[in-house]
């Protein structure tokens, strides 16, 4: 007889201690949903690393930013591009002297292509989404900067 008593308080902490599980994972994700994304900054941050120029002058084949960039409105809007080579570059309508930085804010979400010599190909384009709306875009947006990305 006191073996049951026993698996009856078992399955009960056991269903408790579900319930609870469960009760927390649907806080966090409704957090997750509904909260206001409050990034730290604003700027996407980017470096054109010295020697760049002189190893594609070289014939190597140097990928050091990628082709395209991704940007959400209100969240990571500005993109920043520092110049740590020893030449210019340009990047759309400026010249990024050696040492300096380039910020350009996006105001509108869209696709803008830009010429580009820290590239290969001499371009590169910057995607800007829309913010995400609270709810399930809110929740997808977080899943997607928080896990880790597949090379």
């Amino acid at each position: 007889m006191r073996g049951g008593g026993v698996r009856a308080r078992w399955r009960a902490w056991a269903t408790a201690s579900a319930l609870l599980a469960a009760a927390v994972v649907l806080i966090v994700l409704a957090w997750a949903a509904l909260a206001p994304i409050e990034p730290a900054s604003r700027d996407e941050l980017f470096e054109i690393p010295r020697g760049t120029w002189a190893r594609r002058m070289a014939g190597d084949k140097v990928e050091i930013l990628p082709d395209t960039i991704r940007l959400t409105l209100g969240i990571n809007d500005v993109l920043l591009l520092r110049n740590l080579d020893d030449v210019p570059q340009v990047f759309g309508p400026a010249l990024i002297m050696p040492g300096q930085s380039f910020r350009l804010p996006f105001d509108v979400a869209s696709t803008y292509s830009f010429a580009c010599t820290a590239h290969a190909k001499g371009s590169m384009s910057v995607i800007v989404d829309p913010g995400p709306a609270r709810g399930w875009p809110t929740l997808r947006w977080r899943t997607r900067h928080w896990l880790p990305r597949s090379s």
